[in-house]
């Protein structure tokens, strides 16, 4: 079972060459953040908080099973999402009005990676007594 509450070790870290349509102040603001992310799992059925200072985003999805999200507040953008187990990295693949977008998580030891696939990469860190 996946279900933790991890938080920011730093800042999310933009790929200044592949950030194009990622207007400059979210990008400024993305840098600044301090983040907290809140995972539960249902067996099959993840709900994914992430919590900031500026903006909560939460996300829930059936594993395997293609759902229509909005990422307002992220990039802003509506696309069919997709998520799936490839080895041990939790995988979502997105459709929509930009290419090649989507994320992975994985866990070493106690930290969380999130790669924002060709955007931003994240480390997150247990949290304890949450």
């Amino acid at each position: 079972n996946c279900s933790r509450t991890y938080f920011g070790v730093f800042g999310m870290r933009l790929m200044p060459q592949l950030v194009s349509g990622i207007d400059f102040a979210t990008r400024k603001i993305a840098n600044l953040l301090k983040t907290r992310k809140v995972i539960e799992q249902d067996g099959d059925v993840f709900t994914f908080t992430t919590v900031s200072s500026l903006k909560n985003y939460k996300s829930s999805f059936k594993l395997g099973e293609e759902f229509e999200e909005m990422t307002k507040g992220l990039d802003n953008r509506k696309c069919l999402s997709q998520v799936n187990w490839v080895g041990d990295h939790l995988v979502c693949v997105q459709k929509g009005e930009k290419k090649d977008r989507g994320w992975t998580h994985w866990l070493e030891g106690d930290e969380l990676h999130l790669v924002w696939s060709t955007v931003a990469w994240e480390v997150f860190a247990v949290q304890e007594n949450a």
